[in-house]
């Protein structure tokens, strides 16, 4: 069964993974008795996996994806980008994800590399992407997009953004997953106007837990520009590692017992923010996994996410 059709009956739960750059990091995760296998037994309807940064390391992607697809316990989700490639490249890249069983894919711009200022391949948005899958390959793939709830970073307006999506909407997209928000009241009123604009698509909203300190900041500024509330800044000043997070080594007296008091208030901050999604009705809750089990883990069951299936 497609994802596209699971949302016909319910809200579906899943998580997002990321290939990794080393064969210690791939045995973690697809090894017998790895992280996959555990996040198996809670039940998800989909697990992502992304490129590497710029489309990198999509060796390591497909490798992850057969494990998924081999073990059957849930649908194996491709990210899909058009950095670097040319018209003829995601052709023979997509069938290939096709010839390995592989047939739901969320498709991307991607995340610029440094220094560049475009995606150097022969498409340029999204958009393009999606309506390129469905000319090429009709109904063979599930395709998911990218909703951003603050609007892209690098979009005109909100306004605009909106209208974009509505377009990979009409090119042939299935349904939505939400890049990073904490900001709810931005959420709902994002909610309300993408349905206001004719957008009926499922939304899977993607959540990533609170657990460190500097890869917190590092994903609200570095490529997302999210908000960041009060209750989550409060949680950083409270435990603030002086100088600052990012320093290899910190002269705070008190680094461990800091890191273990914020990463206690993120999960307790994340599980609330999973109910607050909850409430508005969403179609589904995709958590970044970030290639663990044991946090993620107790964060799905506090939340009540395996009950969902």
């Amino acid at each position: 069964m497609s994802v596209a059709e699971i949302y016909e009956n319910r809200a579906t739960f899943s998580f997002e993974v990321f290939p990794p750059k080393t064969d210690v990091g791939m045995e973690k995760l697809c090894g017998a008795g790895g992280v996959l296998e555990k996040l198996y037994t809670l039940n998800p309807d989909y697990i992502s996996c992304t490129y590497g940064a710029g489309g990198t390391n999509v060796g390591k992607n497909l490798e992850v994806l057969d494990k998924i697809r081999a073990d059957g316990k849930c649908e194996p989700v491709t990210h899909f980008t058009c950095i670097g490639n040319t018209k003829e490249d995601i052709r023979n890249k997509l069938q290939t994800y096709l010839d390995h069983g592989i047939d739901h894919v969320l498709a991307l711009r991607g995340d610029l590399p440094f220094g560049w200022t475009g995606t150097n391949g022969d498409l340029h948005y999204a958009t393009e992407l999606v309506k390129f899958i469905r000319k090429e390959f009709g109904d063979k793939f599930t395709i998911a997009v990218a909703g951003s709830p603050e609007g892209h970073i690098q979009c005109r307006s909100l306004e605009a953004d909106i209208a974009f999506l509505k377009q990979k909407q009409d090119n042939g997209a299935d349904f939505i997953i939400s890049q990073l928000c904490w900001d709810m009241d931005a959420f709902r009123r994002w909610l309300d106007a993408i349905r206001d604009a004719g957008i009926w698509l499922p939304v899977d909203v993607g959540i990533m837990p609170i657990l460190d300190q500097a890869a917190t900041i590092n994903m609200a500024l570095s490529r997302n520009g999210c908000v960041m509330d009060r209750k989550l800044c409060e949680i950083i000043s409270k435990n603030w590692i002086f100088p600052n997070p990012f320093d290899k080594e910190p002269f705070d007296a008190d680094v461990e017992g800091k890191k273990a008091s914020f990463k206690q208030a993120g999960i307790e901050y994340t599980i609330n923010q999973i109910d607050q999604y909850r409430a508005c009705g969403v179609d589904g809750i995709h958590l970044y996994a970030l290639n663990k089990y044991d946090d993620v883990a107790y964060i799905a069951k506090a939340a009540g996410l395996i009950d969902l299936v």
